[in-house]
């Protein structure tokens, strides 16, 4: 019995962390759950990096506070006022434009003022009320022009790349923004959509606010040590394959274990290695798209905007996609007198970069920084931040995939499947899908169905 559980979850990244919280939160039985985790440490992209007095993120910087399920988590292992806060409405966010750095509007006043999309561009947005859904699906360039316009594609680019490190001439509009072409295939356009969701809104909720990016004291990873807790989580234990009988059996590098349940709670193609031989996936694997963080402490005579960061479309030529000003949103993150920000580099163009030795990305993310803000002294320190971990690509074949999920959960009982990349790649997703999981298989049923919700777009 010593091998036999109620549930195993593969993976002990943020997914399969939350999975195993929120399982035993809401299960009416107390339930015997192993972790099963390949490598010597909890949180799977999630690490912290520390050096000289310098903070950084060797993965997510941070993650926002509108999502229900992940304030459920941070106040139930107590982290929610450990929490550190940088509210979007305190904190300019910038994008590249024809070599400058020009703030992105946070206003509707100040969206009819910029200089980042003419007046026609500008008035061709409102083309979108009289604009027919296409029902099929596009990628997000295509979308994006068809219903708003060619002025507004940088932006659209910028936000892409913000998020996926990605290429909106290759990812799906439909698996990206599934709520959003919901609304516009139900009122026939986003912006009738838009507006009749605020008017079905009014007085039902307080005044709308801008949301925080969150972090703590000690970094992200602060985040996943304190999930991991007292979870039993087997270690250097990399799965081998896995089998159903009358119960699930995973055989990994530590042995074999059974459960009632399983829950594989993997990156997406981690996940379609393991279960492609149960029944064969719409494709083999995904794109992905890695990053590299260039971490640079500057003296304070760096003239460093304030706010959060920048990011630069394609169109711009950049050397970087964008960068974080680490230090302006969260203190002690640089020594004193100095500054810290952080530079990415790479993503789905330009995995070439990725290859570059550490001192020539150095030298080309100090100079591509330098055209857009004033360094009068070199950097006090710099380091290159490689990570194995990479970012799953919603694109095209994404749809296919999520039915093929679906389909395989049916099949097979007690099998459930969530993890980075398959409802999304913010920290919320997977804090979000975790929980649906969860309740699933503490109900011993299948993964509810609900309304698809409209994201909202912040750079």
């Amino acid at each position: 019995m010593g091998n036999s559980y109620d549930v195993i979850i593969i993976g002990a990244g943020l997914s399969g962390l939350s999975a195993a919280h929120f399982l035993a939160k809401l299960s009416h039985a107390e339930l015997r759950v192993a972790v099963i985790e390949k490598t010597s440490r909890p949180g799977g992209a999630i690490k912290t990096f520390n050096s000289e007095g310098y903070q950084g993120e060797w993965g997510p910087h941070g993650f926002l506070d509108n999502t229900p399920e992940s304030q459920e988590l941070l106040r139930d292992i107590d982290l929610y006022r450990e929490a550190q806060q940088a509210p979007l409405g305190d904190f300019f966010r910038y994008i590249c434009h024809r070599g400058q750095l020009e703030r992105l509007p946070q206003s509707l006043s100040t969206a009819l003022k910029t200089p980042l999309v003419s007046v026609g561009g500008k008035l061709r947005v409102f083309a979108d009320l009289w604009k027919r859904p296409k029902m099929e699906d596009q990628t997000i360039a295509d979308w994006v022009n068809y219903r708003f316009g060619p002025a507004i594609l940088p932006l659209a680019d910028a936000a892409v790349s913000g998020t996926f490190a990605g290429d909106f001439n290759r990812l799906s509009i439909d698996a990206v923004m599934p709520g959003v072409r919901a609304l516009e295939k139900e009122t026939g356009s986003v912006l009738r959509g838009l507006i009749k969701k605020k008017r079905a809104a009014r007085g039902a909720s307080k005044l709308a606010r801008l949301p925080s990016m969150l972090n703590f004291p000690t970094g992200m990873e602060r985040l996943v040590k304190a999930l991991a807790g007292k979870k039993e989580i087997k270690y250097n234990a990399a799965v081998k394959g896995i089998r159903r009988d009358k119960v699930w059996t995973v055989s990994t590098e530590a042995g074999e274990f059974e459960a009632a349940q399983l829950i594989v709670a993997l990156p997406v193609n981690q996940a379609l290695r393991l279960l492609s031989a149960f029944k064969a996936p719409p494709v083999v694997e995904i794109p992905t798209a890695r990053i590299i963080n260039v971490v640079m402490g500057l003296p304070d005579s760096a003239e460093v905007p304030y706010g959060f960061g920048y990011l630069a479309p394609e169109q711009e030529h950049r050397f970087a996609v964008g960068a974080m000003f680490t230090s302006h949103m969260f203190p002690d993150r640089s020594p004193r007198a100095c500054r810290l920000i952080e530079v990415l580099v790479g993503g789905r163009r330009h995995p070439e970069r990725l290859t570059l030795s550490d001192s020539e990305i150095e030298a080309r993310a100090v100079k591509d920084i330098g055209a857009l803000i004033n360094l009068p002294e070199p950097p006090l320190f710099i380091r290159v931040l490689r990570t194995e971990h990479a970012i799953p690509q919603l694109e095209m074949d994404h749809s296919a995939l999520l039915r093929w999920r679906q389909s395989v959960e049916s099949d097979l009982t007690g099998l459930y499947i969530c993890g980075f990349g398959w409802d999304g790649i913010g920290m919320n997703d997977m804090i979000k899908s975790a929980r649906k999981t969860a309740a699933a298989a503490a109900a011993g049923g299948e993964r509810w169905m609900e309304e698809l919700q409209v994201k909202p777009v912040y750079f």
